[in-house]
């Protein structure tokens, strides 16, 4: 029978994509890794990877196998946390799992807090471009807790966080600034401006497309980023529009802040697996409780409708 050791190492050379990257991952031998590898695929009567020049790829034996590996790892894992949490242990890990736009515009003000309140608790947070593969994490048992756009039918907690605003972001003598008559621009009227784009495969790039589609056009691309961050800062320099969300936007952003006309926003939620314990509970509380969707610096600065006469 497959021992637990002899999982984390299948998975472990999986994600690290190459036997080097995951022995160094799991801080032991290649030679020891490799060995009991072997003793794996021996037991199971076939080969789950096959080595490449560069790297590894699964075989189907390895593409079967890999769900479950990964769930009985998280379930060792999460039946040790829940353990060490009922005898009053306050150390361990909480595993956190999100987008790359979520992490940067909602946890930085949340694991504070967190911290503050459990300085012993260690956080490991797994980020994605995509809300297909923050779910499928998610299902496959990677993380205590998710923040994003909650899964159609999840079984298990959710603490709704909210609708989270997309705000259209220009340069500070954007002939927006001059030409909008109103709290919001119609997205339609920007068919033929230059827009700052999200390399794919991305789900800022797709809210962009989608809801550029619904106003029929395609935005035209003057360069691609990854982060919506970078996004803001490109186009406070001028090489065109961006989409990204209010969270996403600093302080010290000198640009100009517009409403898209249709709106364009997402609903978030935190969820956990099951009947989660008592510091996932709590965290999943105090996630609800923090996070700010749209923070007040940037509401601040967001036209107004003109009040009536």
């Amino acid at each position: 029978m497959a021992t637990l050791r002899q999982l984390e190492y299948f998975v472990t050379i999986v994600d690290e994509g190459s036997f080097t990257r995951a022995a160094a991952a799991l801080n032991v031998t290649q030679p020891g890794l490799s060995h009991q590898f072997q003793a794996l695929e021996k037991e199971l009567g076939g080969r789950l990877v096959e080595r490449l020049p560069r790297g590894v790829r699964l075989t189907a034996a390895g593409r079967a196998m890999l769900p479950s590996a990964r769930a009985a790892l998280a379930e060792v894992r999460r039946a040790t946390t829940a353990a060490r949490r009922a005898t009053g242990v306050a150390s361990g890990e909480l595993q956190l799992a999100t987008l790359y736009s979520v992490s940067f515009g909602v946890l930085p003000r949340v694991l504070a807090v967190w911290r503050s309140h459990h300085p012993d608790l260690r956080i490991t947070l797994f980020e994605y471009e995509r809300m297909d593969d923050l779910a499928a994490a998610m299902e496959a048992g990677k993380a205590d807790v998710a923040i994003g756009p909650e899964p159609p039918d999840w079984r298990g907690a959710v603490r709704p966080l909210g609708v989270e605003e997309f705000l259209l972001v220009a340069s500070a003598d954007d002939p927006l600034a001059a030409s909008a008559t109103g709290p919001s621009v119609p997205l339609a009227e920007l068919a033929e401006r230059d827009w700052v784009h999200f390399t794919p495969p991305s789900g800022l790039a797709d809210i962009l497309d989608q809801a550029c589609a619904g106003a029929g056009f395609r935005p035209r691309v003057a360069l691609r980023t990854q982060q919506a961050s970078f996004a803001a800062n490109f186009a406070d320099a001028g090489m065109g529009i961006a989409l990204i969300p209010a969270n996403n936007i600093s302080r010290d952003f000198g640009g100009r802040l517009f409403r898209p006309d249709p709106p364009v926003r997402r609903t978030l939620s935190a969820y956990a697996h099951g009947s989660p314990d008592s510091v996932t509970s709590a965290f999943l509380d105090l996630v609800a409780a923090e996070c700010e969707l749209t923070p007040p610096h940037v509401r601040d600065r967001l036209p107004h409708p003109p009040s009536a006469a």
